[in-house]
């Protein structure tokens, strides 16, 4: 990896974490003792089964940057209306790859991650607050 890919590998996880650790608040915690790697982990509830609840997480890899939302994985439904654009960005279920800043994609992004929080409170898998 180039130090320019570097660089903009940098600026692509800054923003994406940015729009995850909104809900790094309340009972939501953050898990980022590795440089690069950002998770944000819900604590075991009853619909959980009493294991921890995996929100999402923002990952420097070699080739790209990932941003991990469970929420689409638990609900598909989620991804009902997301652009093309976007899907297009999608690897396996719930994992979205980025080597570049994408302004437009990312304020979707946001917004499906919202959505994907209202979802996991309404299903009592996290807690707010």
């Amino acid at each position: 990896m180039t130090d320019k890919t570097k660089g903009e590998f940098q600026l692509v996880f800054d923003q994406l974490k940015e729009i995850m650790s909104k809900y790094a608040s309340g009972q939501m915690q953050i898990r980022s003792g590795i440089q690069g790697q950002y998770e944000l982990i819900g604590p075991p509830t009853s619909q959980s089964k009493g294991r921890e609840v995996w929100f999402g997480a923002v990952r420097i890899g070699k080739r790209y940057v990932s941003y991990h939302l469970m929420a689409i994985y638990a609900c598909p439904d989620l991804l009902n209306h997301v652009s093309p654009e976007l899907k297009q960005r999608m690897q396996g279920k719930s994992c979205f790859n980025f080597t570049r800043v994408d302004e437009r994609l990312f304020k979707e992004l946001a917004e499906l991650t919202e959505q994907g929080y209202q979802r996991f409170l309404g299903k009592g898998l996290i807690n707010a607050g």
